[in-house]
């Protein structure tokens, strides 16, 4: 370790200028297992749960001088046993996560670029996505406006697949060629605060492909919305109202998002949350070619509509929409935080059986989920849950799978978050 600080200083010491400078190195490892069965889709009538053991190893990179803020953050990926004990090389390799510069041209102005985590309110539609062992970043340009009471962003990405000679369509799968959004955030007060986020989102597709007329196209979609909260003695309250419009794939989006949450400190310990979100859908037997089912698209998805990830975590889109009924009740003692979340499903469109044109009921199923979290000590923390879903026939209808069988699902995990070197002159 000594020879590490040696090293790290001396790469830090060869500047042609004596300025101000600060150096961090973190390092996470966090192994997960998990016990699927039924998780995601109910299972298969036959099928068989498994479980498996999951890892992130992240090392980050923080280096500040001046005005001038940078930050590498890689990363690898693994289950345990993806490869020989004896391999030359690794399934995933390593990977970055993060790689940006970012400068303060003010005390208020500033601009970032580079591969980032785009995360923004309660991380509905723009969210780093921790639970993923991989994360979310974006390569994108950011120029950031900051006060004490405001806060503005204004951001931009352009993607490519390659170096490429010739146009080709861009056709990385669930991604944008290119994407523009402004977000806006005040605080009134230190009880009332209120966001607004509008996103432009490009993607790219090919029309009429392998024909003389083929043509590569960009169609843009629009996602826009309010975020407010308001904090006041033991009340804790937030809603939100998203819409999407603009073309997908050459058809018309007409979707929109809705939700709220009140929560209730009724001791230090224990709080109570009521919450409800309703997210549009289409009907098996709306003939429109319209695309009304909204898309949370880059959000933090394992942090709502239950842990067991049936709805719009990588699945779920396009669908019959979403309503969302649920309370959590969290109980925090001493190193201890408990969480119970029961949650009860229905679909925001009709769900039609066209053959028989028989209209089911639109009650998918309740999931329960109970978790908790232990800091064992300084930089060490284990969490873990367990989940169960009671699905019904309109379930079965929706995501295919036996609701008749058990679905559950178990989780433990270790964090492992130490500040390795640290060094400022």
């Amino acid at each position: 370790m000594k020879k590490l600080k040696l090293i790290l200083i001396l790469i830090v010491g060869l500047s042609f200028e004596i300025q101000a400078q600060e150096l961090d190195v973190n390092l996470q490892i966090r192994p997960r297992f998990e016990y699927r069965n039924g998780y995601k889709q109910p299972l298969q009538y036959g099928q068989e749960g498994t479980s498996q053991i999951s890892q992130r190893s992240r090392l980050g990179i923080n280096y500040k001088q001046e005005d001038l803020i940078v930050k590498l953050s890689l990363q690898n990926t693994r289950t345990w046993g993806d490869v020989p004990t004896t391999t030359t090389s690794d399934k995933n390799g390593v990977a970055v996560f993060e790689a940006w510069a970012q400068y303060n041209f003010t005390e208020k102005w500033s601009a970032r670029m580079g591969r980032q985590v785009l995360s923004y309110d309660n991380q509905r539609i723009l969210g780093g996505l921790d639970w993923a062992q991989q994360g979310q970043s974006h390569d994108a340009l950011i120029v950031s406006f900051h006060n004490e009471t405001q806060k503005l962003d204004f951001g931009g990405a352009y993607n490519s697949d390659a170096e490429n000679l010739v146009q080709t369509a861009y056709t990385v799968p669930n991604m944008y060629k290119t994407m523009q959004y402004a977000w806006y955030h005040n605080q009134f007060n230190e009880n009332l605060g209120a966001s607004f986020l509008a996103l432009n989102t490009g993607y790219e597709y090919t029309r009429n492909p392998n024909t003389p007329e083929s043509k590569i196209l960009v169609d843009y979609k629009q996602t826009f919305g309010p975020y407010v909260t308001y904090k006041k003695g033991k009340l804790d309250t937030s809603f939100w109202v998203y819409g999407q419009t603009g073309k997908s794939n050459d058809h018309q989006v007409s979707a929109w998002n809705a939700a709220a949450n009140l929560g209730y400190n009724i001791t230090e310990a224990f709080k109570l949350d009521l919450g409800y979100e309703f997210l549009s859908g289409k009907s098996s037997n709306d003939g429109s070619t319209v695309i009304k089912s909204f898309n949370p698209l880059f959000g933090t998805n394992h942090g709502f509509n239950g842990y067991m990830d049936y709805f719009y975590v990588g699945n779920y889109t396009n669908s019959y929409g979403l309503q969302d009924a649920f309370i959590k009740l969290n109980y925090n003692v001493n190193k201890w935080q408990f969480a119970l979340i029961p949650h009860m499903f229905l679909t925001a469109a009709d769900v039609v059986n066209v053959p028989l044109n028989e209209k089911m009921d639109s009650y998918l199923g309740t999931e329960i989920d109970a978790t908790f979290g232990y800091n064992f000590k300084k930089n060490i923390t284990v969490t873990g849950g367990y989940s169960q879903m009671f699905g019904s026939k309109a379930m079965e209808f929706v995501k295919g799978g036996d609701t008749s069988h058990t679905n559950n699902w178990a989780w433990l995990m270790i964090s492992v978050d130490p500040k390795i070197f640290s060094w400022k002159k």
